[in-house]
């Protein structure tokens, strides 16, 4: 595992250069881990059979030619039971069993067909004990498509050394409301940086020699009402907004499987929506791949196989024997599509190599638990946000008194759900600064229930620190963006940060949030922190921010609004949380930080925000209407870390298709010696500068200027410049 690590400082993401992720069979990536002389023996290993009496066993033939061999030999009971799951316990026994797997699959073994054993993956394996990694939001946070594939690339080992074939994740729907109860799982509210982090996450994973299965397919933004919910999406925000991670995912990341999700859409269940699951993704895209529903997503029988769905989760309630048999006995559903569904499944898992190699076994004792919990802290690391640093109150200078204060400080919160995993080990806030401070220094714990008492012990210290955190998760979603909302068992936070604030001028607050929250606080302390959930190591990942020993490398993948109405879709009930189970999306394109632009709204803290421990400075811009370029220096007295960001302002085609003052576009996380330079380039490729034209149902590039936007973040630009498109003159 440690030669997966990542190598290196400096990692882009430019427009149109989403990186391909390995393609590696799995009988050989297995062997990689042999001793030398035991390659041969383990590629040699088989549970197809024998070529000579099942010549779909044989490897050198394509994936497809192995499939035609082999499905004219199926029964017709053996092609319905590949359709769908067959432990509808598995799921929820996931959490607590380490030999319950989300979902199974049982196989043909008359004909060589092995099992599939799939696990939830988001942040972690969900099977018994597990290392608990951060958030996925981190990964996003981190700007970094190395950490995005650090993440997927330890997810996967754990879950192959579970005996996991295939797992459900990377989450890589675009967050279009902050309340939601899953913005934790997922991105962020950018789906140029959602495309870039879930590629590289599934090419780690896949790398791993286990099947990914990115979802949910096609929009899924919100918690309540989620099974019932009726969407009402254009076709422009649809493919400007929603569909590129998914789209990037299959055509640059090679996903294995793809998972629909709940709802509707313009009228159409997301597991039997032919328009996207047959039209788009498979045609347009050329997925080839299969389709698994959402636990219970699937509507009904004939819907589901005809509109695109191939296997069911988690147990096969209307792809039953039953139901299929009677669908085509009524000739609702032909044997041709249900022959399309056992092909996709058969296909990919010959592609990815299922039939050639041993079965992963369940054996904790392979596993590399120091491997991946380091792991665990190097994405912390990079996904820590640095958000206020006033005075220069961090990197902490050797406090002599330091009062940590609040609940989390002793706790590594977590969102729940599919994506919750139980740790292994974990290693908290206070263990963490703790035996950082080192002997000379005394460290005190406060829950923080009693201000007052908070108030004195951070009265009586160098320095306060407070912890504060939200509570997100499957099922719900937040009732506000305060910290006060979604559980009152943490008591007043807000208002014990200005209590601790109030006592003590070097205040400084670690969130650890699955979302963007409101701080009304924040001009009162000299230090803000977004750590998220921080994974198993976050206490030794925080130590090491704080105390500088490594610069905090994360950036915002969505904004922090200043006030609770300035968020998108608040305070109409129509676009959020729906009347009478039906949402609109009448924001269009103007989702995140687009919306705040477009209205002159400013934020609290702005997307692609986050502060270094020393300086930079943008120079030598050089604009074609095919790159970007420019020079980064560090200006300060120490190494530190920043991530330049493109963003490009596209002219409006006609008056009804506006387009947002700037859209993401590239970016580069770099890490600078003090005094070092660096240039980047950003590709611009014709979909970097492309709208979706609803009369051609295509993408075109509008005549025009293009204006080019280079900075920190998506509010501080340092450069600016300018470049022609299909004809258009920019005029100074």
């Amino acid at each position: 595992m440690a030669s997966l690590m990542r190598a290196g400082t400096s990692r882009m993401w430019g427009a149109g250069a989403l990186a391909s992720a390995l393609a590696v069979s799995l009988w050989a990536v297995q062997s990689a881990e042999a001793q030398p002389g035991r390659i041969a023996r383990a590629a040699a290993v088989t549970r197809c059979g024998d070529p000579a009496k099942r010549p779909w066993c044989k490897r050198t033939l394509t994936a497809d030619q192995r499939v035609a061999l082999l499905l004219p030999k199926m029964t017709a009971d053996e092609k319905i039971s590949l359709l769908a799951s067959d432990d509808p316990l598995g799921g929820p026994l996931g959490g607590f069993s380490e030999n319950a797997h989300a979902d199974t699959s049982a196989g043909v073994a008359r004909l060589g067909i092995p099992p599939i054993s799939m696990a939830d993956g988001p942040a972690g394996v969900r099977q018994g004990k597990a290392t608990a990694l951060p958030a996925p939001i981190t990964a996003a946070a981190s700007f970094d498509p190395a950490t995005a594939r650090d993440y997927g690339t330890t997810v996967a080992w754990e879950a192959r050394h579970r005996g996991n074939d295939l797992i459900f994740g990377p989450t890589v729907d675009v967050l279009r409301n902050p309340r939601d109860g899953r913005s934790f799982e997922g991105f962020g509210e950018d789906p140029f940086l959602s495309a870039a982090t879930g590629t590289s996450w599934i090419g780690g994973a896949q790398a791993q020699g286990v099947l990914t299965s990115v979802k949910h397919l096609a929009v899924y933004t919100q918690e309540t009402d989620r099974t019932a919910l009726s969407m009402k999406v254009d076709p422009r925000t649809l493919r400007e907004i929603y569909l590129p991670p998914f789209e990037a995912a299959v055509r640059n990341g090679n996903a294995a499987t793809v998972m629909c999700g709940f709802g509707q859409l313009n009228g159409r269940w997301a597991c039997q929506d032919g328009a996207t699951l047959n039209t788009i993704l498979r045609k347009e895209w050329g997925f080839k791949g299969f389709v698994a529903s959402d636990h219970t997503a699937a509507q009904d029988t004939v819907g589901a196989a005809n509109g695109g769905l191939d296997l069911e989760l988690p147990y096969g309630y209307r792809y039953s024997n039953l139901a299929l048999k009677l669908a085509l006995a009524q000739k609702k559903v032909t044997q041709a599509t249900v022959d399309a569904h056992v092909r996709a499944i058969l296909r990919t898992m010959f592609a990815f190599g299922m039939f050639d190699r041993p079965a992963y076994a369940n054996d904790l004792t392979k596993i590399s638990r120091a491997g991946s919990e380091t792991a665990a802290q190097r994405i912390e690391e990079s996904g820590i946000t640095l958000l206020k640093n006033a005075g220069g109150v961090l990197p902490l200078k050797a406090p002599k008194r330091i009062a940590l204060i609040g609940g989390a400080a002793d706790a590594n919160p977590s969102g729940f759900g599919s994506a919750q995993v139980q740790p292994f080990t974990s290693v908290t806030p206070r263990q963490g600064i703790g035996g950082r401070a080192g002997a000379g220094a005394t460290v005190t714990s406060t829950s923080g229930r009693d201000q007052g008492a908070a108030a004195k012990a951070a009265r009586d210290a160098d320095v306060a620190i407070v912890f504060a955190t939200d509570s997100e998760g499957e099922f719900f979603d937040r009732s506000c963006l305060t910290l006060n909302c979604g559980d009152p068992t943490k008591g007043d936070q807000d208002g014990l940060i200005s209590a601790v604030a109030d006592a003590n001028p070097n205040t400084v607050v670690v969130l650890e949030t699955g979302g963007p929250v409101l701080t009304p606080w924040a001009d009162k302390v000299k230090g803000v922190v977004e750590a998220w959930y921080p994974g198993a190591r976050g206490g030794d990942a925080l130590a090491r921010v704080l105390y500088g020993d490594v610069d905090p490398g994360g950036r915002l993948p969505f904004t922090f609004p200043a006030a609770e109405g300035d968020a998108p879709t608040a305070g109409n009930p129509a676009q959020f949380p729906g009347v009478d189970k039906a949402v609109t999306f009448s924001e269009g394109v103007l989702v995140g930080y687009r919306h705040y632009d477009a209205k002159g709204i400013a934020p609290r803290y702005p997307f692609g925000f986050g502060l270094s421990y020393t300086r930079f400075r943008y120079s030598g811009l050089k604009v074609t209407p095919t790159s970007v370029r420019v020079t980064v220096t560090n200006t300060g007295s120490r190494k530190g870390v920043t991530v330049p960001q493109l963003y490009l302002g596209l002219p409006a085609p006609n008056v009804t298709t506006p387009q947002p003052p700037r859209q993401l576009k590239g970016f580069q996380k770099l890490t600078l010696a003090a005094g070092a330079s660096s240039t980047v380039t950003f590709p611009i490729t014709d979909r970097s500068v492309a709208y979706w034209d609803l009369p051609s149902h295509g993408w075109k590039v509008a005549p025009g200027c293009y204006r080019v936007q280079v900075g920190d973040s998506s509010r501080d630009v340092a450069l600016t410049g300018a470049f022609a498109r299909a004809g258009g003159v920019c005029r100074t």
